[in-house]
């Protein structure tokens, strides 16, 4: 078997996080994924906030993804038929982008080689055995890997999951998205984010989301178990893409391009086991979707970052697995249970338009939740004092000049 000081299984934004921040502190990683870069990855292609800031921390170039668009306005619409602009501030760094997962993956595992990460595309992980001081792993068509520790980025599936014993029998996530992208799009479906709060949909919703080229990444996600049944999705989609609010944000001349695709969203940080004795699970295997909108690269790179980093200071014999963990819940949870009520709320048409009316009330509340909503600041923050801070809502964007 070949040594490493961490193993990393998973190459999408959690794992080259994590391999990225360990190879900077002087460890020597592998990463091992079954698929080959670059790979379409089902996703809405949306980085918030939190994602541009851990994405620049790790020095990734914009440049270097081809897809990267940047976008400053978000336009809402309540299910009674009301539109509303949430503008991002136009100084200070950007706050909203977005890029495809073909690109925006493949650039990570570029950078993550650049980083002396060693990286092993193709492979498929076939045994794990956790031992007091070790994790040993059978990797197909290749030689066996053993390291310290182990991060599992493998997705709600995790396969290191299974091969360990922890597997959830019969878990489907709590969200289903449906993804498609088109050409040809015009009006503000070229420029800004669109998402639309369909009354049928609630509190699931349909997106616009721009691409250069006149591209966007369009879909809708619903709640698992809500109004509408995962099985009913396909013959959804065509209706929504007819309505004309739809079809006006999208132009006349829009058309569909390649195959629509769905894929389950794991939003239950508060539950999930987070580790074993000597494995971390980080992104979708830690089950770390945002519960509110199904957003997941940010929580993706915010896990990988804060595994390498537990093991990075924890050395060899440390406790790193609980340092994690405790790290991930006290991150994330209380905002994941602060999202959770306001799903509850977003269930009924009441609800959903009280709350584009309250958000799109004045210029201060249409400022303050757009920088919200894309998770400029953690979604508990006012309701948990630790992490009070002087400019803790007004600080500029990632990515600045200044």
């Amino acid at each position: 078997m070949r040594s490493f000081d961490t193993v990393v299984v998973g190459a999408g934004p959690a794992g080259t996080a994590a391999a990225i921040t360990l190879a900077r502190s002087g460890l020597d990683v592998a990463v091992v994924d079954r698929a080959t870069f670059p790979r379409d990855k089902i996703c809405g292609d949306g980085l918030t906030s939190l994602a541009l800031r851990l994405l620049e921390e790790l020095d990734v170039e914009p440049a270097t993804v081809d897809s990267w668009q940047w976008a400053q306005d978000c336009w809402v619409r309540s299910p009674s038929g009301r539109s509303v602009r949430f503008g991002m501030p136009r100084d200070g760094g950007h706050y909203v982008a977005v890029a495809t997962r073909y690109d925006l993956d493949s650039a990570l595992v570029d950078h993550a080689r650049k980083e002396g990460v060693e990286i092993l595309e193709g492979h498929k992980v076939t045994g794990a055995t956790e031992h007091d001081d070790r994790v040993e792993l059978q990797i197909e068509d290749a030689e066996g890997i053993t390291a310290p520790w182990a991060i599992a980025a493998d997705g709600m599936w995790s396969p290191m999951r299974k091969l360990l014993g922890l597997a959830t029998p019969g878990y489907l996530g709590e969200w289903h998205a449906f993804r498609q992208y088109a050409e040809n799009v015009g009006g503000i479906g070229a420029t800004d984010l669109f998402v639309s709060f369909e009354a049928d949909l609630l509190p699931g919703y349909f997106w616009s989301f721009p691409l250069p080229g006149r591209r966007a990444n369009v879909g809708f996600g619903i709640q698992r178990g809500g109004k509408v049944d995962v099985g009913d999705m396909k013959a959804l989609w065509s209706d929504l893409l007819e309505r004309p609010h739809i079809r006006e944000v999208l132009g006349p001349d829009a058309q569909l391009e390649g195959t629509h695709r769905a894929w389950p969203i794991p939003a239950r940080i508060d539950q999930a086991p987070l580790v074993t004795r000597r494995t971390m699970f980080v992104g979708d295997a830690a089950t770390a979707c945002d519960v509110l909108t199904g957003e997941g690269i940010g929580q993706a790179l915010l896990t990988g970052v804060r595994a390498g980093e537990a093991i990075a200071n924890a050395g060899r014999d440390g406790d790193a697995a609980t340092a994690y963990a405790d790290e991930v819940r006290s991150e994330l949870v209380a905002d994941h249970r602060m999202s959770a009520l306001l799903v509850r709320a977003l269930q009924h048409r009441k609800g959903a338009r009280a709350a584009v009316r309250v958000a799109g009330a004045t210029d201060r509340t249409r400022r303050n939740f757009g920088r919200w909503l894309f998770e400029d600041y953690p979604r508990a923050i006012l309701a948990t004092p630790r992490r009070w801070e002087r400019g803790m809502l007004s600080g500029p964007g990632s990515y600045r000049t200044d």
